[in-house]
C-alpha cells in the first residue's frame, strides 16, 4: 500500500513536469511524445510511473493515445480562439489591418523579452529558422510556402521570449496569422524592391535578438510591421475606417 502511494506521487510529479513542458512550448500541439521507455530513462523512474503520468494527462485532454502509434500532445491545444468569429475574420479581408495591429503589439513584446531571455539554444533555433525563411524567400516558393517559413521565424522569437502566455496567444491565432501573411505577401511582392526591404528587416530583427539589444529588437519589429501596414494601406482591398464607421452608423439609426 505504501509503495502504491509513493508510485502515485512520482507519477503526479512527472505529469506536472510534462504539463510544464506543454505550457512552455517544449512539447507542441500534435507532437509525438517520446516512448514510455524513453521517458522512463529520462526521468529515471519505472515505466508504470510513466504510464500513470500519461494517463493523468490523457484524462485532462492534454494527450491522446493512438493504437499502436504512440502518444501525442493534443492537436487542439491553444486553439480555443478558433471559433466562428475567427472564420469571419478570414472571410473579410478588410479586417486584415486590425489583425496586423494586434500582431504588431504581440511581436514587439516578444522581441523585447527574447532579446533579454533567449538562451544560446534559442539563438541557434532563431538563426536556423531565419536561414530557412531566407532560402525560401530567395527561391520564391510562392506566397503560401513563404508565409509558413515567415511565421516559423517570427514564432521562434516568441518561443525565445520564455513567456508562455504570449507564446500560446500567438499559436492560438496561428492559422489566421499565416493566412493573412500569405495574403500580404501576394500584394507586397508585386514590387520587386520590397523583397529586399523585407529581407533586411528580418535580418535586423534576428541580429538584434541574438545580440541581446531589446531596444533594437522592438524597433526592428516596429520598422518591419509598420512598413507592411503602410504598404497595405495603399491597396484597394482594405476598406477605410470611415467606410466601416458608416456601416456601423447605418445599423443603429
Amino acid at each position: 500500500m505504501t509503495q502504491r502511494i509513493q508510485s502515485q506521487k512520482i507519477s503526479a510529479i512527472i505529469a506536472g513536469q510534462l504539463e510544464s513542458m506543454i505550457i512552455e512550448g517544449s512539447l507542441e500541439p500534435g507532437q509525438k511524445m517520446p516512448t514510455e521507455r524513453e521517458l522512463a530513462a529520462r526521468f529515471d523512474v519505472s515505466r508504470p510511473s510513466i504510464r500513470e503520468a500519461l494517463n493523468q494527462l490523457e484524462t485532462k485532454g492534454l494527450v491522446s493515445r493512438r493504437q499502436g502509434g504512440g502518444t501525442y500532445v493534443a492537436t487542439a491545444l491553444g486553439h480555443s480562439l478558433a471559433d466562428p468569429l475567427l472564420e469571419l475574420f478570414q472571410s473579410h479581408p478588410e479586417f486584415n489591418y486590425d489583425l496586423l495591429e494586434y500582431r504588431h503589439a504581440l511581436e514587439e513584446v516578444a522581441a523585447h523579452y527574447a532579446a533579454l531571455r533567449a538562451t544560446p539554444e534559442d539563438h541557434a533555433i532563431i538563426e536556423r529558422r531565419y536561414q530557412e525563411w531566407l532560402d525560401g524567400h530567395q527561391a520564391r516558393l510562392g506566397a503560401k510556402a513563404e508565409a509558413e517559413l515567415d511565421w516559423r521565424f517570427h514564432l521562434s522569437i516568441a518561443e525565445a521570449s520564455h513567456n508562455a502566455v504570449l507564446l500560446h496567444s500567438m499559436r492560438a491565432l496561428l492559422s489566421l496569422f499565416k493566412q493573412t501573411i500569405a495574403t500580404n505577401l501576394t500584394y507586397l511582392y508585386t514590387e520587386e524592391g520590397r523583397r529586399d526591404t523585407i529581407r533586411l528587416q528580418h535580418e535586423a530583427l534576428k541580429n538584434a535578438v541574438i545580440q541581446r539589444n531589446e531596444d533594437d529588437a522592438r524597433q526592428a519589429v516596429n520598422n518591419h510591421l509598420a512598413f507592411v501596414e503602410e504598404t497595405l494601406q495603399q491597396s484597394s482591398r482594405f476598406e477605410s475606417h470611415a467606410q466601416r464607421a458608416l456601416r456601423r452608423f447605418s445599423m443603429i439609426r
